[in-house]
C-alpha cells in the first residue's frame, strides 16, 4: 500500500512539528510539505498534490476555513480534514458544508488520530463520536427538519436509500458490506450514486442531509 500523503497546515509551528514528528513514526504515512496558513494551504496543495490535507481553522492571512472551500473547487482529489481545538457548532457546520472529510479535536490520543486517518484513506469520515453527535443532534432538532423533497426518494432505488440509512448509523464501507451481503467495491459504487444523486460531496454530507430532509427513518 503507498503512503498517505499528508500536508500539515497550522500557523502554530511548535504543534505543527509535533504533529509531523509524531506521523514520520507511520511507515503508511508520508508528510508532503508543511503550511502556517490558508493561502500557503491552497499553494502546496496545487503544488504537492496530496492525498490529505490536515489543517487548522483558525490561522492569520487567511482561515482554514476560506481555504477549504478554494481547495475543493482547485484540487477536488485532495480530501481535507479539520484539525482544531475549536468545537464550536458554526465552525463544524461550516466546515462539513464546505466540504471537510473529517473534523477532528487536538486534544485526541495519537492512536485516534491514526485511526481516523485511515478512515479518510478508505473513503470514511473522520469524526469522533462527539463531533458526530454534534452533527446529528443538530439536525434532528424539530426546528431543523426540512420538508422532503418532492420526488427525491424516487430518485434513489432502495439498495441506496439502505445504503444511505446504514451511513447515517456511522456504519463503516465494510459494515454495510457485511450487512447487505454485497462486496465493499459496490457500497462504494452506491455511494458516489447517492452522492451525485443528491449533490453532494462526501458520506458526512449525506448523513446530515438525509436527517435533516427526513429521507431515512430515526
Amino acid at each position: 500500500m503507498e503512503p498517505l500523503r499528508v500536508l500539515l497546515v497550522d500557523d502554530q509551528t511548535l504543534f505543527r512539528k509535533a504533529m509531523a514528528s509524531l506521523l514520520a513514526f507511520r511507515e503508511d504515512i508520508e508528510v508532503v510539505g508543511e503550511g502556517k496558513d490558508g493561502l500557503e494551504a491552497i499553494a502546496l496543495t496545487q503544488e504537492l498534490l496530496p492525498d490529505l490535507v490536515l489543517m487548522d481553522l483558525h490561522m492569520p492571512n487567511c482561515s482554514g476555513l476560506e481555504a477549504l472551500s478554494t481547495i475543493k473547487r482547485n484540487t477536488p482529489s485532495a480530501k481535507v480534514i479539520i484539525l482544531t481545538i475549536s468545537d464550536d457548532n458554526n465552525d463544524v457546520f461550516t466546515a462539513i458544508k464546505n466540504g471537510a472529510e473529517g473534523y477532528l479535536l487536538k486534544d485526541m490520543e495519537p492512536e485516534q488520530l491514526y485511526e481516523m486517518l485511515e478512515n479518510a484513506r478508505r473513503g470514511e469520515p473522520a469524526i469522533t463520536g462527539k463531533v458526530a453527535a454534534k452533527i446529528l443532534q443538530e439536525f434532528r432538532e424539530p426546528s431543523r427538519i426540512e420538508e422532503k423533497t418532492p420526488g427525491i426518494e424516487e430518485t434513489l432505488t432502495p439498495r441506496e436509500t439502505k445504503v444511505l440509512e446504514l451511513i447515517v448509523k456511522g456504519a463503516t464501507n465494510f459494515e454495510i458490506a457485511e450487512t447487505l451481503y454485497i462486496s465493499e467495491n459496490t457500497v462504494k459504487l452506491h455511494l458516489r450514486n447517492i452522492l451525485s444523486k443528491l449533490h453532494l460531496k462526501n458520506r458526512i454530507q449525506a448523513a446530515v442531509y438525509a436527517v435533516s430532509h427526513g429521507l431515512v427513518s430515526e
